[in-house]
């Protein structure tokens, strides 16, 4: 991966704000401390894994830079016999409180579809294969209790950390993507200011609205950060040709949109 795209991938996950603020949910949200990045030298991605994967690699990298904080592990696999039942994502140690936390790392872009009738079942992905709910009722339900299990705290004394000690929170950033025709959308508890673009239908993009911008279809490394003018940009109709094969597909891509102002906005258009 280019450093120039791990830079900005890098900018792009400490402007996304978290999904909500302090606790909620049972689950305590990761304050991130401020880390200065000017000059930092970061170790090169993989780019062969998915974009989850590589937020966690940048996680870990910007920890690294934390004067406050001691990464003490990171991707533990926790096993029943030769049977893996679950991985604990981070365990780090704030030196300036003396306390060891365990840290779920969630980076996720959904859009907002309000005919759901509470905010935390209106967040999925543009797919519609990844709920907000489930996602956090697994983290809440299912990854915290695994470090108190048998094996989760064999694992974690092996390391030489007591489970006992621990406390759990979650890092959990989000891009959200409200309905094209909707302004505004209400979602407390969770953060308006997550808000980065809209959603809408190929039929409803297939309008004459959008046929004076510019626009790129960015590959997935790329959807973390924010839209720029060195990307190869194409028409209105181009991109219809384009995204009539990602709809046979069942595929909802992400859009960046250059006006003629030179704004940009970004968006996904569905299939379903």
């Amino acid at each position: 991966m280019a450093v120039e795209l791990l830079h900005k991938q890098i900018q792009g996950f400490l402007a996304t704000p978290p999904l909500w603020l302090n606790e909620q949910f049972g689950i305590r949200q990761f304050e991130f401390p401020g880390i200065k990045t000017e000059g930092l030298s970061y170790n090169k991605l993989p780019s062969n894994i998915r974009l989850g994967h590589q937020m966690e690699y940048v996680f870990k990298q910007l920890l690294e830079h934390a004067p406050n904080y001691r990464l003490l592990l990171h991707n533990l696999p926790i096993k029943n016999g030769n049977r893996t039942i679950g991985e604990i994502d981070f365990i780090l140690r704030n030196l300036e409180l003396q306390q060891t936390i365990h840290v779920e790392l969630t980076y996720k872009f959904y859009i907002i579809h309000t005919e759901m009738s509470e905010p935390v079942h209106q967040l999925m992905g543009p797919n519609k294969r990844d709920m907000f709910f489930t996602k956090m009722e697994k983290i809440r339900n299912g990854q915290f209790p695994l470090l108190h299990s048998n094996e989760g705290a064999a694992a974690l004394g092996a390391k030489g950390i007591d489970h006992r000690e621990i406390t759990h929170q979650a890092c959990y950033k989000a891009q959200l993507f409200r309905p094209f025709d909707t302004e505004s959308v209400h979602i407390r508890p969770l953060n308006h200011d997550c808000i980065t673009g809209f959603w809408l239908r190929f039929d409803d993009f297939n309008s004459r609205e959008f046929q004076q911008n510019s626009y790129y279809v960015p590959y997935k490394v790329e959807w973390v950060i924010a839209p720029h003018t060195d990307v190869p940009w194409c028409s209105h109709f181009e991109l219809l040709l384009e995204l009539n094969l990602r709809m046979l597909k069942e595929n909802a891509p992400m859009v960046w949109m250059k006006k003629p102002d030179d704004t940009f906005e970004k968006f996904f258009v569905v299939w379903w």
